[in-house]
């Protein structure tokens, strides 16, 4: 896919965000969908079952940009799907057989308090790369130890004010 955001008129992007990569599923996900589809075909069934697979992967895309993750989806309505990065907890990647042989696979992208994978990025082009991408940018995005150290500082005082005027009236 193009990583450039004017090729994806769905995203609209902030002044200060960048698009980092972008992807929709893999071409060779559509194996597994044909491989059953073209048999079956000869007695009808196979066919919505290779233009459902056709029209997912034509109708998907994936988007990493400086600021977040994003996800579209749909044949005949649109699905976006955003994730900041401060608000994922974990990812993981997962390759079905065909999958890594041909080269793709799914990332998981789980978000705090949401209990379950929130994103899943299906059939992507080197899911191990793609998980390591987002990894980066959500320590980038994580608040480093004087981040944490100064909202301390700062409970702190606000506490102490609250005894002193809690010590003048008593």
């Amino acid at each position: 896919m193009s990583d450039d955001p004017a090729t994806l008129g769905w995203l609209t992007l902030d002044e200060d965000e960048e698009l980092l990569w972008s992807s929709g599923p893999h071409r060779y996900s559509l194996v597994p969908a044909l491989a059953v589809g073209i048999p079956l075909s000869v007695v009808l069934i196979g066919l919505p079952i290779i233009a459902g697979a056709y029209l997912t992967y034509t109708n998907t895309s994936y988007v990493v940009t400086s600021a977040g993750l994003y996800k579209k989806t749909g044949v005949l309505s649109r699905d976006v799907q955003k994730i900041g990065f401060d608000k994922v907890q974990n990812t993981a990647y997962s390759q079905s057989a065909v999958g890594s042989y041909f080269g793709y696979g799914d990332v998981d992208i789980s978000t705090a308090g949401s209990g379950g994978t929130e994103m899943r990025f299906r059939s992507v082009p080197e899911p191990a790369e793609v998980q390591q991408r987002v990894n980066r940018r959500v320590k980038d995005a994580e608040p480093g130890d004087e981040g944490k150290a100064d909202v301390l500082d700062e409970v702190l005082e606000e506490l102490r004010a609250i005894r002193a005027e809690l010590e003048a009236d008593g």
